[in-house]
């Protein structure tokens, strides 16, 4: 690789530690505390009242180093947390200190071991005793923001432009500490959503990620090939087919964390890769499985940050169950002024939709023009936490028909901030009324329609065996931590966005 000035510096600083026999990359390093650990320690026993002497061995990134003639201070960094590195000529000696002051730089990884103390701006430090090199940054890091160290600025690069730090990760992690606290709350998110429902009794399943046939959401997959098969697979769009084959099986609570994958568009909330939590409830229904969401959203919110009201894009949103219900027909009645039960065809509601001005494409099914007229007018009023429910047979092939009303079907989707959050049914379970709505589904949309759900022989050979009445239910976890972290794009909360080549890569 080509290096920049600053980076040849660092590289002869290197050559010259081994010169002098100091590996810059040992295969060992002896930590016995994390910052954390040894901040705690020190601070218990003084509260304590205990006059031993504290000792400890800690590793970590420099991130900032002030040189004061014969002594040096430094920050070091782990995970856990950072802690400041007190160096005297009197403990190191003058060579060991110049050592540190001419081959070491911010960015480096150190080990340092030596008594913990606290100096007189009453800072808990390690006064160093000895010290080495773990890793040689050869390349210096960049910064969201200058630093302040003891009072003084520590100006670095910056790490700005969005893209960059999409692309750069790594040192978008490196340094700033508000990143890593997205991703660490993104974990206690999941971690929580266990918890709730492990202890409801639900067990959790892997279900396969290649699959023979797609289904379980209107999204159009990735495909590959299995050389061995000899035939095409599918990326999942969804873990719900497999899921309720297992209640087939007898197991009646399942749910599954983990990746699907949609071949669609890019915008500040979807991605192509994400992660989503399914479960599926048997004997329940969409009303019980309202209830759970909201008991669910309640816990993990308890659980992270102590209360269930948080800022999002400066509102206050209050996840306090009862969460607002909305009928999605009374709501498109409200907002548009259309009751799409008057125009039961696509032809029907598109002529209405034209007599009041609205734009949309000629030729598509009635399904994904009631989609348009809820992205229009209802969505983006829905603000704080609300339950849109009972939608179109149209739109929802694998729910159950509302009683009475077979162009109604019982299901809701969670809204906040204008945004879906989750998606639930009660789950059709008779397999005739479902090998029908496969049918309709291939013949009303388009071969390449990404909305259409192909027949999915096995899934229905399931059913024929009996399922039992059941709640489904689905999650974005992508889109629920930019919810709870505030977050404005959903690349700020995946690690590794996918982003499309450059062409100097």
């Amino acid at each position: 690789m080509e290096l920049s000035d600053l980076e040849k510096i660092r590289l002869e600083k290197m050559q010259q530690m081994r010169s002098d026999g100091f590996e810059p990359y040992p295969t060992r390093a002896e930590i016995d505390h994390t910052t954390e650990q040894a901040i705690r320690m020190f601070e218990e026993a003084e509260t304590a009242g205990n006059a031993q002497t504290l000792t400890a061995t800690l590793g970590g990134r420099l991130r900032a180093v002030r040189l004061m003639g014969k002594l040096a201070f430094a920050h070091i960094e782990d995970g856990s947390g950072r802690i400041q590195l007190f160096m005297r000529v009197n403990e190191l000696g003058e060579e060991a200190l110049q050592r540190f002051k001419d081959q070491f730089d911010i960015g480096d990884f150190i080990q340092a071991s030596g008594e913990l103390i606290r100096t007189r701006t009453g800072e808990v430090s390690l006064l160093v005793k000895d010290f080495k090199m773990l890793a040689k940054a050869i390349t210096p890091l960049p910064a969201a923001k200058d630093e302040v160290v003891d009072g003084q600025v520590v100006r670095h690069a910056t790490l700005s432009d969005p893209e960059t730090r999409y692309r750069q990760r790594y040192a978008d992690l490196a340094v700033n500490q508000d990143v890593r606290k997205i991703f660490r709350t993104r974990a206690a998110v999941i971690t929580a959503l266990r918890e709730f429902l492990d202890n409801k009794g639900f067990l959790e399943v892997e279900t396969p990620i290649l699959q023979p046939i797609y289904g379980g959401a209107a999204a159009k997959p990735f495909i590959t090939h299995h050389n061995q098969l000899k035939q095409d697979l599918y990326l999942r769009i969804s873990f719900e087919l497999y899921l309720k084959r297992l209640t087939v099986g007898g197991f009646d609570k399942v749910y599954e964390i983990g990746r699907d994958f949609r071949n669609e568009g890019v915008s500040f909330k979807h991605n192509p890769e994400f992660t989503q939590l399914e479960f599926y409830w048997a004997y329940a229904d969409y009303l019980k499985v309202m209830e759970l969401t909201e008991e669910m959203m309640a816990y993990v919110l308890d659980k992270i940050f102590g209360t269930r009201k948080l800022t999002y894009n400066g509102v206050e949103i209050d996840f306090n169950p009862p969460w607002k219900r909305v009928n999605l027909r009374q709501s498109l009645i409200d907002s548009s002024g259309i009751d799409i039960n008057l125009y039961p065809t696509a032809e029907g509601l598109e002529e209405v939709m034209a007599s009041k001005g609205l734009k949309f494409k000629p030729g598509e099914a009635r399904g994904k023009l009631i989609g348009q007229l809820l992205e229009e007018f209802v969505e983006p009023t829905l603000i704080q936490p609300t339950f849109l429910y009972d939608y179109p047979r149209d739109i929802s092939p694998l729910a159950k028909n509302a009683p009475g009303d077979p162009s109604t079907v019982e299901r809701f989707e969670g809204f906040v901030c204008g945004m879906e959050l989750c998606n639930a049914f009660t789950e059709l379970n008779d397999p005739l009324e479902q090998e029908k709505r496969f049918l309709e589904m291939g013949r009303e949309y388009k071969a390449d329609d990404e909305e259409r759900h192909p027949m999915d022989e096995d899934y229905l050979r399931a059913m024929a065996y009996g399922m039992p009445p059941q709640g489904g239910f689905g999650m974005g976890i992508d889109r629920l931590v930019m919810l709870l972290t505030d977050q404005k794009n959903i690349r700020e909360v995946l690690l590794f966005p996918p982003l499309r080549e450059r062409e100097d890569d």
